[in-house]
Parts: C-alpha cells; structure tokens; sequence
C-alpha cells in the first residue's frame, strides 16, 4: 500500500499557505517528496485570485472586516475569486491519475463525496458552463469541478494545477460564512446551508469534518495516511518563501510560483519551476 504524508491541521496566512500548496507540488514533482494530503484554515479573511484572474473590484484592495484588513493572494491554480473566511481548505498533491481534466478532477473529488456522505450530507457535482468566468466570485457558480448539496448550496469549489504527472487540487469548503462580509465583497446574498453539527463550535466542526474526510481520503486513494507536521527545515524555508512572496504581491500580485522561480536564481536550489498550464 502506498504512503501518503498527511500533514497535520494548520493556521497560517494566505501567501504561507499558498507558498506551501505550491513548494509540496514542486517537491513532488522532483521526486522529492511523497503525495501528501492536508486540511488549513485562514489566519485572517482573504481573498485569493485564480491563476489568469485579472479583473476584480478596485474595491477589494481596502477591504476591512472587524478592524482587520481583507488579505488578497494570488493561487497557483485557475479559477475565480474565493473568500476565505469561516471556511475550511483541502489539499491534495498526487500523480499518475489518468484521464481528461475534468476526470482527474472527480477521482480526487470522490473522497470529498464519501466523507460528507458520512456525515450526513450528499453532494453531487454542478452543471454551470464556461458562461460564468465573467462572474468574479467562484462561489457564485458550480461548474462540473464544484460540489453542490441536494438543495442547490455549492459546499465545495475546487481549482487544479498540473505540472507534468504532477498534480496540485485544492478547494473551499464553506462551513459558516459571514453572510455580511460576503455581501460586502461580492455584492450578493450566501445562502444558507444547515449542516447537522454546526452549533457544536468551530473548532469542532473543523475537526468532524477533517476527521470524516481523513479516513475516506484513505478508503478512496487505498492509501496509508502517515502524520507528519512540517520540520524545523521545511518551515525555514517556507518562510522565506512566504517574505518574497508578501513582497511580491505587494508589487503586482505574483504567485508562489514566481516566487520560487526568483528563489530559485538567487539561492541555487534545486525547485525548477516549469511553465504551466492552468484552468
């Protein structure tokens, strides 16, 4: 059976955590490194664009919420906009999955798919066509890639990079939305959904969810899950990474790739950044 690196439940920034979702995928991509699943959540309300997004409201770039500034980042992955706030993000970094994008897409989905099954809710994929990249929110449509409850409440989005047999999928899972802030930013009502153990807390509710999604990650991928935190190592590189990339951002949104490529040339590693093909 195949070991997969499950790395613990953690709360970071947006440019750390996309600087992580991106330095597992290259890292894989070498050989370096096994696939790895992991589960995060946002230290503070961000907005991240998708890969090729190029058009949102100037608004967005002086965003507060309860006295705090709205952090925008740019994913490595395609799509559209994603508020990250009362949400839960997945992550799963692979190879050798075979198949047409949208298959590829599903097969990593059906965990998603088995352990809310277990929960209590049944999802099933959306039905939107290619109309909807004119709408900014990525929320605001489920595509063929996006999982929608019975009721019609888009639970998941998801957005998938490919470098080489390499591939990095990551998505949103919305748990308790502040429905004020997500009007305030994208000028539309969320709707509600009822899930059975909302009232339990937060930190509970992530730990149900990340919990029933651990074990079908492992049932759906015949996999051994091995729990590793992150080393003293890794996270001084990380952090690194995460400086420049602030830094970048701060000049024109580039993404954590970019990053590693400029980190590349200037520290002689050996994270060769490819050039890619997104969504």
């Amino acid at each position: 059976m195949e070991n997969w690196r499950l790395i613990p439940l953690l709360q970071a920034s947006g440019t750390m955590q996309m600087a992580i979702d991106e330095w597992l995928l290259e890292q894989h991509r070498l050989g370096k490194h096994p696939p790895a699943l992991r589960f995060y959540t946002w230290s503070s309300p961000t907005i991240s664009l998708g890969y090729h997004q190029r058009r949102w409201p100037a608004s967005w770039q002086q965003l507060t919420w309860r006295d705090m500034p709205i952090q925008l980042v740019r994913r490595p992955t395609g799509g559209r906009a994603v508020l990250h706030q009362g949400d839960l993000t997945y992550m799963v970094v692979t190879s050798e999955l075979k198949g047409k994008r949208l298959e590829v897409y599903q097969k990593i989905c059906e965990f998603l798919i088995e352990g809310w099954r277990s929960l209590g809710i049944n999802l099933h994929y959306g039905t939107a066509g290619r109309g909807y990249i004119h709408n900014p929110n990525c929320f605001g449509t489920a595509t063929g890639a996006d999982l929608v409850t019975a009721e019609g409440y888009k639970l998941i989005g998801s957005a998938q990079l490919r470098r080489g047999k390499a591939i990095l999928q990551h998505g949103s899972i919305r748990l308790e939305p502040d429905a004020e802030l997500f009007t305030q930013v994208f000028g539309e009502a969320v709707l509600p959904i009822n899930l059975p153990f909302t009232l339990q807390g937060n930190r509970l509710i992530h730990t149900v969810v990340v919990d029933a999604l651990t074990k079908a990650a492992a049932d759906c991928f015949g996999v051994e899950l091995e729990l590793q935190p992150l080393s003293g190592e890794e996270w001084q590189l990380l952090k690194q990474l995460e400086i420049e990339l602030i830094e970048k951002n701060e000049e024109g949104f580039d993404t954590a790739e970019e990053v590693i490529a400029e980190y590349n040339q200037i520290h002689s590693t050996e994270f060769t950044v490819e050039n890619l093909k997104n969504d």
